[in-house]
């Protein structure tokens, strides 16, 4: 059976893009973090996506300046499978993608009880709000950015019930970023 984890940024005070749907505050990284996120993308499996996040992606990854910036991150990111979870997307142009207008749950489960690879939602927050409350979210991964934006889009709003979260892992960065890795109590 196949797992499901996500990684996200988000501010202080819990969101994951500000009011205007800004996520510019969330790209800090220092050399020690592309350290982190080139070997955290060698991981392989699939990707999955909300329309937003996959559009912002797919217009940076495939580049040549995502390829000089990052060239391994750049490699996985294009050749990996992804997943897209769009009621108004009805095709996508980046290499190996799939765009998916089901219900989200449903297809999540089948893509979790098949041989296929461990998966993981990059971004995408309402996509990790509604795994985590489908009890589909294996892994939590957060990048907590020393921001607080005092409005935005935060990650578990709506979210219809109470989910207890442990604690598995915590590593600091210089530029003030902490990365915790969760998985469910």
């Amino acid at each position: 059976m196949a797992l499901l984890g996500s990684f996200i940024s988000l501010s202080l005070d819990g969101c994951y893009a500000d009011a205007n749907s800004d996520m510019s505050w969330a790209h800090t990284q220092d050399p020690e973090q592309a350290e982190f996120t080139a070997s955290n993308a060698k991981g392989g499996g699939g990707l999955v996506f909300g329309r937003t996040t996959y559009e912002m992606m797919a217009s940076f990854w495939p580049t040549p300046a995502a390829a000089q910036m990052m060239p391994d991150v750049a490699a996985q990111m294009n050749a990996l499978p992804k997943t897209v979870f769009s009621r108004t997307l009805k095709s996508a142009d980046w290499n190996n993608t799939r765009v998916v207008n089901a219900d989200l749950a449903g297809e999540l489960r089948r893509l979790k009880s098949g041989k296929g690879p461990d998966l993981t939602i990059l971004g995408s927050g309402t996509i990790v709000a509604q795994a985590a409350s489908a009890g589909l979210l294996d892994e939590l991964q957060v990048m907590l950015v020393p921001v607080a934006l005092g409005a935005g889009k935060r990650l578990f709003d709506g979210v219809p019930r109470g989910i207890a979260w442990r604690r598995e892992e915590v590593r600091q960065f210089s530029n003030g970023n902490v990365f915790i890795r969760y998985r469910p109590a």
